[in-house]
């Protein structure tokens, strides 16, 4: 894992706090984003301090560290699998990074109680999309789910990260919500994609 972030203390006070922890190794620490490549991470831990998310040059998934719902919801959008609070325990940061690396979403509990499924409709339906997404859609759907940035997106299915960025934003339409994340939640109540 490679732990980010802008104030040097936090850098070590996060990599002191993990050491030891079972099956996670700190294989570099970095004030930012460039260069992360050479650690080849399976997973970021980004403390995210008062910086801006800028998620497009990663590839591993990332557990941004937060200190209010704002940041949070601008780390989501921006594509972070993991979203914890700034004063999250020890274990509870092992245990999301562990699971980043085995692909699932982390959420700090208080954050995902919006995210719950709602109420289905007397029949038992999901409601379903505003407009059939196209096949292409459904492709980046899926691997919006699988947590992929715009760039992987783009270098998967072999099109310009332009391309990627409009097929989102096109999804993000036609299922009415406002990020990926909620995309995601909408797109596995409505059964196009298993989380």
């Amino acid at each position: 894992m490679l732990i980010l972030s802008e104030d040097p203390w936090a850098r070590a006070g996060l990599a002191a706090a993990l050491r030891g922890e079972a099956g996670l190794e700190v294989v570099g620490q970095l004030g930012g984003p460039d260069g992360w490549q050479a650690y080849a991470p399976d997973a970021v831990l980004w403390e995210a301090g008062e910086s801006r998310p800028d998620l497009e040059a990663l590839e591993p998934p990332v557990l941004a560290l937060v200190g209010h719902e704002a940041q949070a919801a601008a780390w989501l959008a921006a594509g972070a699998r993991g979203v914890l609070w700034r004063d999250s325990e020890p274990e509870a940061l092992s245990a999301a990074l562990r699971a980043l690396a085995q692909g699932l979403v982390v959420l700090a509990p208080d954050l995902a109680e919006p995210l719950r499924p709602g109420p289905r409709d007397p029949e038992g339906e999901a409601e379903p999309p505003l407009e059939p997404l196209t096949e292409r859609e459904l492709e980046v759907l899926r691997l919006l789910a699988a947590g992929l940035s715009n760039k992987a997106i783009a270098r998967r299915l072999e099109f310009s990260e332009h391309t990627a960025k409009f097929h989102v934003a096109s999804i993000l339409g036609k299922l009415g919500v406002q990020s990926r994340t909620e995309a995601v939640v909408r797109a596995a109540r409505l059964g196009l994609v298993m989380l």
